[in-house]
């Protein structure tokens, strides 16, 4: 059986949501420590979908106090429904010494070292069209309806908003992913391109070279003409034998 709830709670019994419920709304809990001990606490609900609590858990000092937002997620407010939310304040008494891990202190601590205390979901409607929509308008069996145990009125704020920032981080490491994709193939598109380049100009330069090589100048009849120009002696010589070759004939 849990002990006496050692920090005072504002408001003790109930938490009060006033609308219009188009929009968020928050009901504080100030939860206050009278003793010389640090206590941990931790804040619970039977619709951990519906609400969104800052901070769900944590330490209170000697003396100190913390205030709790349990905020109201939007939703359409039927006047005829029955409001069954409630929440639990469960605390411990913090051991001397610097404290490693609460969960672990959570898991381990017993029954009997647990305190904790029950508050009802109470929805207002404004003064103009004001209508209470709170546990009092069900039947008495439910009211005295216990809380689910521990184990299964689970997360409450936390949770949500750890998926949240996951699917966030999530999305832009895929955004990120589809950048470098998108990167490393135009990098291939760019080295595929100069590959390219590189081998239209090595043909570019073949063809240069081949046309570059020097080819054999024509002989023109003029420089066949200077091959011919003999000495006159020669052609004096060649004039006497012919001369002496028809005389002989002629004898």
């Amino acid at each position: 059986m849990a002990r006496q709830q050692v920090l005072h709670l504002e408001p003790s019994n109930e938490l009060r949501f006033r609308g219009p419920f188009t929009d968020v709304v928050t009901s504080n809990l100030k939860l206050s420590n009278p003793e010389g001990r640090k206590v941990l606490f931790k804040v619970k609900t039977t619709a951990p979908k519906r609400y969104c609590v800052r901070p769900n858990s944590g330490i209170i000092e000697p003396g100190a106090s913390v205030t709790v937002a349990v905020m109201l997620q939007p939703f359409e407010y039927d006047p005829t429904e029955r409001n069954k939310h409630k929440f639990m304040v469960q605390t411990l008494f913090a051991p001397d010494g610097p404290i490693e891990s609460q969960e672990e202190l959570w898991k381990e601590v017993t029954p009997e070292n647990l305190m904790d205390s029950k508050l009802k979901c109470v929805f207002e409607l404004p003064a103009d069209n004001s209508h209470i929509a709170s546990p009092s308008s069900g039947n008495k069996e439910s009211e005295e309806k216990p809380l689910k145990p521990v184990k299964q009125v689970q997360l409450e704020s936390s949770p949500p908003t750890k998926a949240t920032s996951q699917d966030a981080e999530l999305r832009k490491a895929l955004e990120d992913k589809h950048k470098l994709e998108k990167d490393v193939q135009g990098l291939r598109d760019e080295i595929s391109t100069l590959k390219e380049n590189e081998v239209r100009l090595r043909k570019v330069a073949m063809s240069d070279t081949v046309k570059s090589t020097p080819t054999p100048a024509p002989v023109s009849s003029s420089s066949q003409a200077q091959t011919l120009n003999l000495p006159p002696v020669v052609y004096l010589i060649a004039a006497v034998v012919i001369g002496i070759i028809i005389g002989k004939l002629i004898l």
